[in-house]
């Protein structure tokens, strides 16, 4: 991507921006159609009539609460009240070690499938049977067995992160060009070597492909994952305060569950990048 290009993207993503949050604003200082009703009727239908502003909030709300956060993001005043910073530290936690996990068992389990069709054919029915299965399913029994909801929570993550790369390692690895590997034997390169020399660099792209899917599964699973289990997370936050009928704080958690994502998914295309165009 030139310069240009970027800077012209740049401009107009600023501008959408602006829309939107100029609609945003607008929308949210209207008055909505219980407001030209009497207090009296607007009672009777179980119906406020609040003049000239919405019940939910406008962007200079959420933006004034947030900047509140960012002052105090450590904050610990007990179980049910718990800074962002906190509540994200939690959610990432969990996800890296679930993920972490995942990488160390589907990447090598990638290689032996890609590399055997014996092992692809035999283990294909349990990945078509297992794949499928929505991850929060597994909660119950995770919770049944280990009785322990952080750690029922990074098993799901585990279970939701290891598809993608299982699959697309074994891609990868099928997929590498015979002659390669041809060579490879010709020149007696042992297995182990021969993994790490010729099919891993060919099938890197492809593998990291999978692990960028992965991450972004994770981080989407963990936050209904911990509005299931309770306790801490930003999920858990997000519903506590869905509770709370806080709805400004549910925006703030929104906003940074989708910056924590894309900053997730931004590190792996790094990595992605530069597997395949080396500087």
């Amino acid at each position: 991507m030139t310069a240009s290009l970027r800077l012209r993207a740049g401009i107009v993503s600023i501008l959408l921006l602006a829309v939107f949050l100029a609609a945003w604003h607008l929308a949210t200082r209207s008055v909505g159609p219980a407001t030209n009703m009497s207090p009296k009727y607007a009672k009777l239908m179980g119906l406020t009539a609040t003049q000239g502003k919405s019940a939910m909030p406008g962007p200079l709300d959420v933006g004034a609460k947030l900047w509140e956060h960012l002052k105090r993001p450590f904050y610990d005043n007990g179980p049910n009240d718990k800074g962002l910073g906190i509540q994200l530290g939690y959610s990432i936690a969990r996800v890296m070690l679930g993920y972490l996990i995942a990488v160390v068992i589907a990447i090598p389990l990638g290689f032996l499938i890609g590399m055997s069709p014996l092992m692809s054919r035999a283990l294909d029915p349990f990945i078509q049977i297992l794949k499928p299965i929505s991850p929060l399913a597994w909660m119950p029994l995770a919770l049944y067995t280990i009785k322990d909801s952080s750690l029922s929570a990074i098993f799901v993550i585990f279970i939701c992160s290891v598809w993608p790369m299982l699959i697309n390692t074994a891609f990868g690895v099928a997929s590498v060009r015979k002659e390669w590997i041809n060579v490879a034997r010709t020149l007696e390169v042992g297995h182990l070597r021969r993994a790490f020399t010729v099919i891993l660099p060919a099938a890197a792209p492809t593998i990291l492909t999978g692990m960028r899917i992965s991450i972004g599964i994770a981080w989407l699973v963990i936050v209904a994952a911990e509005m299931l289990v309770g306790g801490t997370g930003i999920g858990y936050f997000v519903w506590n305060e869905w509770n709370n009928l806080s709805i400004t704080n549910v925006i703030i958690a929104i906003l940074l569950i989708g910056l924590v994502g894309m900053a997730l998914d931004q590190i792996l295309a790094r990595f992605a990048r530069l597997v395949t165009f080396p500087e």
